[in-house]
């Protein structure tokens, strides 16, 4: 009867840091044997990444952006399950996420960087792009992206509890408990769906108002941003929208100040203390002080993209311990010199390395 509860919701310290000498105690307790990874699983998990991954690579292609694959497979898991009246599926839930889920990784890594060598074709004609290149590049970015993953994996989850958002991943355990739970409690999940649905489909669709909404449609903010390069854009799509809620307003502010200092600081310094810069405008170039807000950012966003890159620099070189410890643990276990597998909870046994390698 404890067990049966448990499985009934996430713990209260899920998302949170612990306390000295607190302990997380996971819904799937290390102590029981679940049915994981199975025939079902892994052929529905397959099934989610063949179709997510056209999605994704599709989207990707057409507006720059790829959508996270988990929350929507996780929802389609639930709703199989549920149809199927599987019980106790919850373990297999989370393989067929998983296995869905990672596809998407490989996609987004595949379609912004494999379309930049037809590209580069265009000027540099003697290049050539074989099909058995680009598949066996995107085969090893997506197995060495998981290698390095496994030996993370207990750093970020385990030592770092609850010092990180993780949207995604907290969105899909939500979504999974709620399932689980079943009745009511997934009807919430059921409204959303259907709400966040039609509002996009008015969007779209319909096109009672844009998804983008800026100041330019009202008669002072076009006078503004003509003479000061000041524009207030907002994006009102449900998934940013939803998005936006599940990282919290801590996180949802730190991005929300990002995107103020480039509009409204970045963009008008550039027009104002280099008025001569020339700044791509589609085929032409024009200087900054004749180009738009918007044309003006395609040249400041360089500056945010090396923010992130330098950001990314910092945080490797904060973490060198950590990936030095993950490497020697990998190169251990390659070894075999590894703790043994009694020494460690269910939950924090990863697949031997050997089998990896």
């Amino acid at each position: 009867m404890e067990n049966a509860k448990q499985q009934t919701g996430v713990p209260e310290n899920a998302f949170r840091e612990l306390k000295k000498g607190e302990q997380y105690e996971p819904l799937m307790s290390p102590d029981r044997t679940y049915k994981e990874v199975t025939v079902w699983s892994v052929l529905w998990g397959v099934l989610m990444a063949v179709v997510f991954s056209a999605a994704s690579a599709y989207l990707g292609l057409k507006v720059g952006q790829v959508f996270e694959a988990a929350i929507p497979i996780t929802i389609i898991a639930i709703g199989v399950t549920g149809a199927t009246h599987r019980k106790g599926a919850l373990g297999e839930n989370v393989i067929i996420q998983s296995i869905g889920a990672c596809s998407g990784m490989i996609v987004a890594g595949a379609i912004f960087t494999l379309p930049a060598l037809y590209i580069l074709q265009d000027k540099y004609p003697e290049m050539t792009v074989n099909f058995m290149e680009v598949f066996v590049a995107s085969v090893l970015g997506g197995v060495l992206g998981i290698l390095f993953l496994i030996p993370f994996r207990k750093y970020f989850v385990k030592d770092m509890h609850g010092k990180y958002p993780f949207p995604e991943a907290t969105a899909s355990t939500q979504v999974l408990v709620s399932g689980e739970k079943g009745g009511n409690q997934a009807l919430p999940l059921l409204v959303a769906g259907v709400v966040g649905g039609i509002y996009d489909f008015i969007i779209a669709t319909v096109g009672w108002w844009n998804e983008s909404v800026t100041s330019r449609c009202l008669e002072w903010g076009q006078v503004l941003a003509d003479k000061t390069k000041l524009v207030f854009k907002i994006n009102t799509g449900a998934a940013v929208l939803g998005m936006g809620y599940i990282v919290g307003l801590k996180y949802a502010l730190i991005i929300c100040c990002g995107s103020v200092a480039v509009w409204w600081v970045i963009v008008p310094a550039i027009s104002w203390l280099f008025p001569d810069l020339v700044v791509s405008a589609g085929s032409s170039s024009v200087t900054a002080s004749q180009a738009s807000a918007e044309q003006i950012f395609q040249y400041a966003k360089s500056i945010g993209i090396g923010g992130i890159a330098m950001a990314g620099i910092i945080g490797i070189f904060k973490s060198r311990k950590i990936i030095m410890g993950a490497v020697g643990l990998a190169a251990q276990e390659m070894k075999g010199k590894g703790k043994s597998d009694t020494a460690v909870p269910r939950t924090q046994k990863d697949l031997p390395m050997k089998i990896i390698a």
